[in-house]
């Protein structure tokens, strides 16, 4: 029986460090999403997620409250959103070029700010962060209540905006907008909808939603910012939204797949010392390709996504 109740325990301990580590894939996954959506391809997720753990640990470290530093987190995502919008959408420059330059820039300014921001106190702070909070009679349900309903405010904000852009963009006018901007543009803008408008808004939202996987990595998981600290989580998340069909229950799903193998290698790492740890480091993004891999073929992006718009511009005249 003793047995029985030891494995119960790891199981549970497996899923819920499983569900943990895929909050910030959600978050950015969401944002990524919901800006392919409107015919963005944001491929600065990763420097989203740093800028918004940067923010969050500035902003909690000034005002000492978690709660300023996910207003300070999102202030960042949504600054990076301003950038990749005004350069793709207002400009219409490349889109892959943006992103990767928005990643590097989120890399190098992070890193030389929080030098003198935190003076050397970068591994030895400790910012206060959200603790985990049990939610009354759901957390009673065996097994799952345990794992999901005995988390931290950032969770349970992951869950109600799953839901929240399930709806809006399937169930709503402004969803049906984005998704028509995202498929053709032109039709778009010829049925009087302002394709600019809601590609500015769906991007801004992006960013503030990405930099709270940010956030959640410095505020619930280690407390404090490191440099390079997302660890290539935004390039999850773009594998998560492809296996995800652009839908916000299977990113959710994806990402939480993606999660689960964090977990497994985290406890392969453990269970096998002798081996080098890098060796089940990249079993995540082995996961990913192997996904990506899987699906080539079988889903399509918006039809419009990567490919800027201007009233009077043909589709070749954008591409080329």
């Amino acid at each position: 029986m003793s047995e029985t109740f030891s494995n119960l325990n790891m199981v549970v301990d497996f899923l819920s460090t499983g569900l943990r580590l895929s909050v910030p894939l959600v978050f950015a996954a969401l944002a990524g999403m919901l800006c392919e959506r409107s015919g963005i391809f944001n491929i600065a997720l990763e420097g989203m997620i740093l800028g918004g753990a940067f923010g969050a640990a500035v902003a909690t470290f000034f005002s000492g409250t978690p709660v300023g530093g996910i207003f300070g987190g999102m202030l960042c995502g949504i600054i990076a959103g301003a950038i990749l919008a005004y350069l793709c959408i207002s400009l219409c420059v490349n889109q892959i070029v943006v992103g990767i330059t928005i990643n590097l820039l989120a890399v190098g300014f992070t890193a030389f700010l929080s030098r003198i921001i935190f003076e050397g106190q970068g591994s030895t702070l400790d910012l206060p962060g959200f603790k985990a909070m049990a939610i009354p009679l759901l957390y009673s349900i065996p097994i799952v209540g345990v794992v999901l309903f005995r988390q931290d405010v950032l969770t349970y904000l992951m869950y109600i905006l799953v839901g929240i852009l399930f709806i809006v963009i399937f169930k709503t006018k402004w969803g049906l907008s984005v998704r028509a901007v995202g498929e053709n543009p032109a039709a778009a803008d010829t049925a009087g909808i302002s394709v600019t408008g809601v590609r500015y808004l769906s991007v801004l939202t992006g960013g503030a939603l990405a930099s709270l996987g940010g956030c959640y990595l410095v505020l619930t998981q280690v407390n404090l910012f490191s440099e390079h600290m997302s660890a290539g989580k935004g390039f999850i998340a773009l594998a998560a939204i492809a296996l995800g069909r652009w839908n916000p229950i299977g990113v959710f799903l994806a990402c939480l797949l993606f999660g689960m193998f964090d977990a497994l290698q985290l406890r392969l790492q453990f269970s096998n010392p002798n081996v080098p740890y890098q060796f089940f480091a990249m079993l995540p993004y082995v996961a990913a390709i192997l996904a990506l891999v899987g699906i080539i073929g079988k889903v399509t992006p918006p039809g419009a996504t990567g490919i800027p718009y201007k009233r009077g511009m043909s589709r070749e005249q954008a591409i080329f």
